[in-house]
């Protein structure tokens, strides 16, 4: 990964922010200024804040393909920002949406994984987003 910090994917933050939350969920998350600011902030607290709802959503059309108990924490984590942003980000494209997280992910998870989580992600946008 490249040392500019310009270069870091968004969304990459989002999930470094969410991590970091739930490894301490008392500490305040500080976002540095930058033109993903507002993006990131409103992804991670939106993440945060409706995190029951994201749950029974994914648990609606997913509950027999993803036991979100037994789920890799930080792929947990990026299921949960992207499914967010398909349920509240309604100006961001589906596919875009998709192909970001599942681009995302390379960062964090193994080839298996990120399969699962592009599988996984399609199946559930189809749900939410009948219209696009």
């Amino acid at each position: 990964m490249s040392n500019n910090k310009q270069s870091v994917s968004p969304r990459v933050r989002v999930i470094q922010k969410l991590y970091g939350n739930s490894i301490n969920s008392d500490a305040e998350i500080e976002y540095p200024k930058s033109q993903y600011k507002k993006f990131i902030k409103d992804v991670v607290q939106g993440t945060i804040e409706r995190n029951d709802l994201i749950e029974e959503m994914i648990a609606k059309y997913l509950g027999s393909d993803l036991d979100l108990k037994r789920t890799d924490k930080l792929l947990k984590i990026i299921i949960y920002a992207a499914v967010f942003e398909l349920m509240f980000k309604h100006n961001n494209p589906t596919k875009v949406i998709i192909n970001e997280y599942v681009k995302t992910s390379e960062f964090f998870l193994e080839k298996a994984q990120i399969k699962f989580l592009n599988a996984v992600l399609d199946k559930i946008a189809k749900n939410i987003r009948k219209t696009n």
